[in-house]
């Protein structure tokens, strides 16, 4: 055979090779071609490193003694030191801002202004939480939240659901902002409102479609020359949330800076070094300073005219004090910091070891009868339940304190009325017939003239379940879940602590589930104040003594109240490696 004939076999074996797909990437386990529409077009597509979101520190994970390091002065015996697991995730770099918290008022103001003003009144941080009975506070209370000498100053009077909404809101701006920086959508925030607005879950689903600047990404399938981005395509981050309570602690501690190798070589009081709340390293500036912003002692918030010592009455900016070996600031004082945990005293007998957490409560997408999700909410979504107990208390009180007139009791009783039907096409699985009387009862206030009308739509407000453009969404069904052996049920938040299996039953006169479960155990409203709905909080604010500034002690408060020293800051999940790549 000739060298010429050899060249052309060659020329020909390679063009065969072309065509079958031979310089395409190939599975491990098949052998066939990725991203070749010739086998089915599945798709692998190029990916590096998740990226850090805006505001985030990276946390590198790893075990660390979680719970009191120091003597516990309020003998409450709930934080008892044991070993945990953390994985990477990452957190917000400080507080949560005034500033921030308004830009997200803002969006629910234009988004949901219009048709839905509830849903703006619901969002409200209460400014009326700096209010004492024996303090003048007003300033504070008129200025604190809105005006720019405080814009970033940490946001408070914020509850815990109220910081777990926007912690889903700053979700879905950081998603959409990442398509359209990548020429996927067009930035059109003047065409979004009521239900029409960008969810991560909507488009995900295929029902969000806004104006696209092209088709999508190219796709390798056989029915379409476009798609939209996918969760495979590793271009939308995972959600903002709050940090769990071993998370918070794990990363106020920064024992990375204390460890060598895996020797950490000295254990921490509070997120810097030493024992005491001055700077005591005289290598470096500001030696014998405050470190944090607290109350020293009796009546002492801000030290000496002339030589205040932390410089802040009330909070303080919060990038005022030194970050720990994180790059994080203000983990001990300024403000106390919400958790994702339910409080339980006795977590630490129960919890898992890895990733330490109460509080699950599993949830699915509503789908139709062909496994597609059912669409999104175009109608507010009340907790019925909820706002029946409120108009309960709402009329109990007003007639106690102070007498309803004519026109609120009248209001109310068909405020009542309403809700009760709602109640029974609940019962009858007629959900939307439910929460279209719901409306109706929103509606009834807002064209009312009654003095409590303004008290009325607020308790309607704090009752909300669900807001227009959400998925549709139902807790995982026992039946469903009969042959799993890790869990059944899917709310687990008193799991081994306050369910039917480990408890006494305080409510046997109660018929309604919800009640019962609050009195299970702690006997909530009668000698304790622990339920369901009992959320931790960690870290000492700007009004607390030095002993709250311990990362390990823990406290605890109702999902739906706030305080004038409680704020949050936002966490999210590390996906895959728990160490970045080199130079990322």
């Amino acid at each position: 055979m000739t060298q010429k004939h050899i060249l052309g076999l060659l020329s020909v074996a390679i063009g065969l090779m072309t065509l079958n797909g031979c310089y395409y990437e190939r599975s491990g386990a098949t052998g066939w071609a990725y991203n070749f529409e010739s086998n089915g077009g599945f798709e692998r597509t190029a990916y590096f490193e998740q990226e850090t979101g805006p505001g985030l520190i990276f946390v590198e994970g790893g075990t660390f003694t979680m719970g009191q390091v120091d003597d516990d002065l309020t003998y409450a015996w709930d934080n008892i030191p044991r070993r945990t697991t953390i994985s990477s995730f990452y957190m917000d770099e400080t507080e949560v801002t005034n500033h921030f918290y308004l830009e997200y008022v803002n969006w629910l103001q234009r988004i949901y202004g219009s048709s839905y003003p509830e849903i703006v009144e619901r969002a409200l941080p209460d400014t009326a939480a700096w209010r004492n009975k024996l303090a003048y506070n007003e300033p504070i209370v008129n200025y604190y939240l809105r005006h720019p000498s405080y814009r970033d100053y940490p946001v408070v009077g914020v509850s815990w659901l109220q910081a777990t909404d926007f912690c889903k809101w700053r979700s879905d701006r950081v998603n959409e902002g990442i398509l359209v920086r990548e020429g996927l959508l067009l930035h059109n925030p003047d065409a979004q409102i009521d239900e029409e607005h960008f969810t991560t879950e909507t488009y995900l689903s295929g029902q969000y479609q806004g104006e696209r600047l092209r088709e999508g990404l190219p796709s390798y399938g056989l029915n379409s020359e476009f798609r939209d981005v996918k969760v495979e395509d590793g271009v939308l981050l995972p959600n903002y949330r709050l940090p769990t309570e071993a998370e918070w602690e794990y990363a106020a501690l920064g024992l990375i800076g204390n460890s060598l190798g895996e020797l950490v070589a000295e254990r921490k009081t509070y997120p810097w070094n030493g024992h005491f709340v001055r700077n005591g390293d005289s290598r470096k500036g500001g030696y014998g300073s405050i470190n944090a912003n607290f109350v020293k002692g009796n009546g002492d918030y801000m030290g000496v005219a002339g030589a205040l010592d932390d410089f802040g009455d009330i909070t303080v900016n919060v990038y005022q004090y030194a970050p720990n070996d994180y790059g994080l600031y203000n983990m001990a004082g300024n403000v106390s910091e919400w958790v994702m945990d339910v409080y339980r005293p006795l977590s630490i007998q129960d919890n898992n070891e890895f990733r330490p957490f109460r509080g699950n409560v599993y949830e699915t997408k509503r789908l139709d009868a062909e496994g597609n999700p059912v669409d999104k909410y175009d109608y507010v979504v009340y907790d019925i339940d909820g706002v029946k107990t409120f108009l309960q208390e709402y009329e109990t009180q007003g007639n106690t304190v102070q007498a309803l007139t004519p026109e609120d009791t009248d209001l109310i009783g068909n405020l009542n009325q309403k809700v009760s039907d709602a109640k029974e096409r609940l019962a009858a699985q007629r959900f939307e017939e439910a929460q279209t009387l719901m409306q109706d009862a929103m509606d009834l206030i807002v064209d009312s003239d009654a003095l409590a009308a303004a008290d009325l739509r607020k308790g309607f407000s704090n009752n909300i379940d669900a807001l227009p453009g959400e998925m549709q969404k139902r807790k995982e069904s026992l039946e469903e879940n009969l042959n799993r052996t890790n869990y059944r049920v899917a709310d687990n938040v008193d799991y081994l602590d306050g369910d039917r299996n480990s408890s006494f039953d305080f409510a046997a006169q109660s018929k309604d589930e919800d009640v019962m479960q609050d009195k299970r155990v702690y006997n909530f409203g009668g000698s304790t104040l622990i339920s369901n709905r009992s959320r931790v909080y960690k870290g000492g604010g700007w009004d607390d003594r030095a002993y709250y500034l311990i990362p390990g002690t823990r406290r605890y408060m109702d999902e739906r109240q706030s305080s004038a020293s409680i704020g949050f800051r936002c966490a999210m999940d590390r996906l895959g490696t728990p160490v970045p790549f080199a130079g990322q």
